[in-house]
C-alpha cells in the first residue's frame, strides 16, 4: 500500500530561539541567535531574562520531574522529612529548579522541625514574592519565585531571630548549587 511499516519513529526535539545583543568591536550592538532546546536555555545563566509566562504546560511538564511540576506549577506540597535537601548542611545557593533564580543561601538555612527546608530570609529579597493564601481553610501567606512564579511554600512568623520569619520551602521547588571552595 506504499507505506513502510519499518520506519522508526520521529522524534522531534522541542525547540526555542534565544536572541542576545554582543558587542562588536566598534561599540555597536548586534544581535546573535542561535536555536536551543529548553533545556538548554533552563541552564542560561541567571542574569539572562525569559519571559516565563510564554512557557507552556507541556514545556514544563517535560522540562520538570512529576514532583517538581506538581510542586512548582500546581501549588502542591511535598510530605514532610520526604524533601532531598531537608538535611542538607552544605554551603552554596538555593536556587528556583524552574528558572534558576537565587531564592536562599544556607546561612539563613536552620533546623525548624517542620520537616521542610526552613529559612529566615531570602537571598535577594525582589526574587521571592509573598501573596495571601486561604486555602484549606486556612489564612496564609505563599511564597513564590518572583522570576517565574513557581510556588516554593509558604512563610510564617514563628521562625528565629533577627527576622522571625520561617520561610517553609518545599525541596521540589529547589535546586541546590555547592559553594566551590
Amino acid at each position: 500500500s506504499g507505506v513502510n511499516n519499518n520506519r522508526k519513529p520521529i522524534t522531534m526535539l522541542r525547540s526555542v530561539f534565544i536572541s542576545r545583543q554582543v558587542p562588536t568591536q566598534n561599540s555597536r550592538v548586534h544581535r546573535s541567535s542561535r536555536i536551543a532546546s529548553i533545556d538548554q536555555v533552563s541552564r542560561r545563566p541567571y542574569s539572562e531574562k525569559k519571559d516565563w509566562k510564554k512557557v507552556t504546560d507541556e514545556e514544563w511538564q517535560q522540562k520538570l520531574t512529576p514532583q517538581q511540576y506538581n510542586v512548582t506549577r500546581q501549588a502542591g506540597t511535598e510530605m514532610a522529612w520526604t524533601g532531598s535537601l531537608v538535611d542538607n548542611k552544605r554551603t552554596g545557593t538555593y536556587k528556583c529548579v524552574c528558572c534558576d533564580t537565587p531564592l536562599f543561601d544556607s546561612n539563613t538555612k536552620y533546623e525548624s522541625g517542620s520537616g521542610w527546608p526552613s529559612f529566615y530570609e531570602p537571598k535577594v529579597k525582589g526574587n521571592v514574592l509573598e501573596e495571601s493564601d486561604v486555602s484549606y481553610g486556612m489564612v496564609r501567606t505563599e511564597v513564590k519565585c518572583n522570576e517565574c512564579h513557581s510556588h516554593l511554600g509558604h512563610v510564617f512568623k514563628d521562625g528565629p531571630k533577627p527576622t522571625g520569619l520561617r520561610y517553609c520551602i518545599n525541596s521540589a521547588s529547589l535546586k541546590f548549587d555547592e559553594e566551590k571552595s
